[in-house]
């Protein structure tokens, strides 16, 4: 169990880095291909789309394959693809391959996610489940920088290469100590019913999707805007996102450690509240040091907050974790595509430092929507422990 954890962890690095590598990459992206920035958030927004809507359609179709094929398949189309990536010769041509190269992403996370909730112990499957995740901040403390500054001195291509190469080892490595056998239950058609009319659980994935929105309508464009809103090095680019990247584990470890203790939907709405916070601040950032310390609230919640979120919908209902992790995978990618495409949008009308007022208005939503699933949650949790009872009046004798 604890290789296919590490195996699992690793997989989601890759995962990460590669949907991480155009934003790390964009400066030199930009220059290469001859396109517009705004073209740049286009090719962010499509395959985010992709993500979005390949993880539920998906999840249905592939619920009856075992999981070690279906797995580590996954990593092998995701090495393929970005493998092909970095033979394009345009964007007409990487637009499309990107595209279809993240439907690996696609289904690699939500069903690593909703397998490993299926195998593990309830008293354990929070912390797997999180613990797994963490391949998503790693690959924030490593994977973007590395991409950011690989992108800078030796080209975008070359750090598509490296994606592609680490997606295959982490195939390999998945298809040696995963199991065969393994098949989580099959999605029916009443399955998905059950989840999408459900109010509580519809809104916690509505979180996702807004606090990814507020965080990728700035992310998407961090490289660029540090280049040309601070005048920053490909050096201090690297070490921006490093520093990000450090804080975004640092919490994931926090969050890992005390998830069980103070529960999965506090942890995400402390987390939410820590983000606006950095949101606030922003005017404040006149320089990158204070840009720095600016985003320490936010980079110490930021990937954190998705990790709660996996192991929020996970307790919610284990018996519809595919469903649920599928829609929440959704849920991220849509809001990368929402929030890069409103990003794109305010940079073709203003200025940089107003991506972070659109970004504020995505966290409010999801800070609200947390809030209010969260007390809808109390009174079921209360009678499902046997905390609620009916209090019957005395008969008079």
């Amino acid at each position: 169990m604890s290789q296919a954890l590490w195996a699992f962890l690793v997989g989601n690095f890759f995962i990460g880095c590669g949907v991480m590598v155009v934003s790390g990459g964009l400066n030199d992206l930009l220059h290469d291909l001859n396109i517009a920035i705004a073209q740049g958030g286009h090719l962010i927004a499509v395959a985010a789309v992709m993500m979005g809507v390949g993880a539920p359609a998906l999840a249905s179709l592939v619920s009856r394959l075992d999981r070690r094929q279906l797995l580590g398949g996954a990593l092998l189309w995701y090495a393929a693809g970005h493998a092909l990536s970095a033979l394009t010769s345009d964007y007409a041509a990487l637009l499309p391959v990107r595209a279809l190269t993240v439907l690996g992403a696609a289904v690699f996370t939500p069903q690593a996610a909703a397998t490993v909730g299926y195998i593990s112990q309830p008293a354990q499957r929070g912390k797997n489940i999180t613990f797994i995740f963490m391949g998503w901040s790693i690959a924030s403390v490593v994977g973007m920088p590395l991409a950011a500054w690989v992108s800078e001195r030796l080209g975008w291509r070359v750090a598509m290469g490296m994606v592609a190469v680490g997606s295959f080892i982490a195939a390999v490595w998945l298809l040696r100590v995963l199991p065969s056998g393994i098949r989580t239950p099959a999605l029916p058609w009443r399955a998905w019913k059950r989840v999408l009319k459900s109010p509580l659980m519809m809104a916690v994935v509505l979180v996702t999707a807004c606090q990814s929105a507020g965080q990728y309508t700035v992310l998407a464009y961090a490289a660029p805007y540090f280049k040309n809103g601070y005048g920053a090095t490909p050096e201090q680019t690297s070490l921006m996102f490093a520093w990000f990247g450090a804080l975004a584990l640092t919490g994931n470890l926090l969050l890992n450690r005390y998830i069980d203790r103070i529960g999965a939907a506090r942890a995400v709405t402390m987390s939410l509240a820590l983000m606006l916070v950095s949101m606030l601040a922003w005017p404040l950032a006149l320089t990158l040091p204070l840009l720095a310390a600016v985003i320490f609230p936010w980079a110490i919640s930021g990937f954190a907050t998705n990790s709660g979120q996996q192991a929020r919908l996970g307790a919610l209902s284990p018996r519809l974790a595919p469903a649920l992790m599928a829609l929440n995978t959704s849920g991220i990618y849509l809001g990368h595509a929402v929030g890069a495409t409103g990003g794109g949008w305010v940079l073709a009308h203003g200025s940089y430092p107003q991506l972070t007022q659109l970004g504020m208005v995505w966290m409010v939503a999801a800070l609200g929507l947390s809030a209010w699933a969260m007390h809808k949650l109390k009174p079921r949790d209360a009678k499902r422990r046997g905390l609620t009872r009916t209090v019957v009046p005395r008969s008079k004798p």
